[in-house]
C-alpha cells in the first residue's frame, strides 16, 4: 500500500482534474469547480460489516 493514496474524482462535481493542495496532508483541489477538500482516515471499524445469519430478513 503506498503511502499516500490519491483520489480519482472530485466528491463535488466528479471531475478528475485534482491537484494536492499546498494546505497540508489529505488536501486537494479540483480545478473544474475551484473547491478544496480534504482526506482523512478515520479508523477500522472494531465489528467490521456483518451479514444476518439468515438470510438478510433481519435489518443490520
Amino acid at each position: 500500500m503506498s503511502e499516500r493514496a490519491a483520489p480519482f474524482y472530485c466528491p463535488y462535481c466528479g471531475e478528475e482534474d485534482l491537484r494536492p493542495s499546498e494546505q497540508g496532508h489529505g488536501a486537494w483541489e479540483c480545478a473544474a469547480c475551484n473547491r478544496a477538500f480534504q482526506l482523512k482516515f478515520l479508523g477500522l471499524l472494531a465489528g467490521g460489516l456483518r451479514q444476518a445469519d439468515n438470510g438478510g430478513d433481519d435489518p443490520i
